[in-house]
């Protein structure tokens, strides 16, 4: 096996890189993780592992020059760790993360390339005086990394999802309970009977609207937000997506006043932001409509099997068909005041 580290994604053919992907989702794809590179919040690196020619493993790795999302700052997540510099190896965005190994690989050879990934993290990590970790990673990948770090995961929370496993919004209702059926039922009728204007957009187009929106969300949560800053964030991701984001957007008077934005990836639609203009608001159910029920319709009318939610809310989420999984945060090895890793 032959590992090396490459300073740009897009020196890494997608094809390639997709191969491994294919199954890790949206947020370890070659067009997300490209959009994301140019953060001037970190260095972004990848490690890749080669054997026989072929790609068979990679990790993004980020060295952390500051963190704005305290949801990726260990020492946040994390009991009684100390503040120290952060190298992030996997998705730096999105709360999923695995590392990246072909679906084809004997055992062995996976324990292999997965050992390769570990060091590789471990030495970038030292050369930066950092501490290597791995962070919303799945059961298996915590599993797999523990064992290969020697170190303990930390439970960090849930993903959760809602399979769709028919072609209409009635066949993911069928799959409910009656009694959930029918509140669903009574939550579309009011939204419909609010009498907004639904309108399906690119994210370029919307995203100074979409931006104030945004910002009153994070606010409304205890995180002061700009609304330029947001809309400036939005305006990024739609040019570093090739504007492939979908905004299903609520008017009232001309005027936008609430939003979701997701992606179709593969077979599954990961909803990506939401945001709302409280004082515009009808009481109509607007959060469930824009983030589960539109969404929905979407995922079916295109053929795909899952709505992806990612974390928190989880109530709401389960309450309307959501599966979860564990998400967890493991430790590597090398990097500031640990065992040594190489490259």
């Amino acid at each position: 096996m032959i590992l090396t580290l490459a300073e740009d994604i897009m020196d890494v053919p997608a094809a390639e890189w997709d191969a491994l992907a294919a199954q890790a989702g949206l947020y370890l794809s070659h067009q997300w993780l490209a959009a994301q590179q140019h953060d001037p919040t970190a260095q972004a690196h990848y490690a890749l592992v080669h054997a026989d020619g072929q790609l068979i493993a990679a990790a993004p790795l980020y060295v952390v020059d500051s963190e704005p999302n305290a949801l990726y700052r260990v020492h946040d997540l994390v009991p009684d760790r100390t503040p120290v510099r952060t190298l992030l190896a996997g998705a730096r965005r999105g709360y999923l993360n695995a590392p990246l190994l072909h679906p084809r690989l004997a055992p062995d050879r996976r324990r292999e390339a997965l050992n390769e990934l570990v060091a590789a993290a471990g030495s970038l990590a030292a050369a930066h005086e950092a501490r290597p970790w791995w962070l919303y990673v799945t059961d298996t990948a915590a599993a797999e990394l523990a064992d290969a770090c020697g170190t303990k995961p930390v439970r960090l929370g849930e993903d959760a999802r809602i399979p769709l496993s028919g072609s209409t919004f009635d066949d993911y209702l069928a799959g409910l309970p009656s009694k959930r059926r029918v509140a669903i039922r009574r939550e579309r009728r009011a939204f419909a009977d609010a009498g907004y204007e639904l309108r399906t957009l690119r994210l370029s187009e919307c995203a100074d609207a979409a931006g104030a929106l945004l910002a009153q969300l994070q606010e409304r949560h205890g995180h002061p937000a700009d609304p330029t800053v947001m809309a400036g964030l939005l305006r990024d991701q739609a040019d570093g997506m090739a504007d492939s984001g979908l905004v299903l957007a609520a008017y009232a008077e001309s005027r936008m006043v609430a939003f979701s934005l997701s992606y179709r990836h593969a077979d599954t639609v990961w909803l990506r932001a939401t945001g709302y203009d409280y004082a515009r608001l009808r009481g109509a159910h607007e959060y469930f409509n824009l983030v589960y029920y539109l969404p929905i319709e979407d995922a079916c009318a295109h053929g795909a099997t899952a709505l992806h939610l990612g974390m928190e809310s989880l109530r709401a989420k389960t309450l309307r068909g959501a599966v979860t999984s564990p998400l967890w945060a493991v430790e590597g090895t090398g990097g500031a005041n640990g065992r040594p890793g190489r490259l």
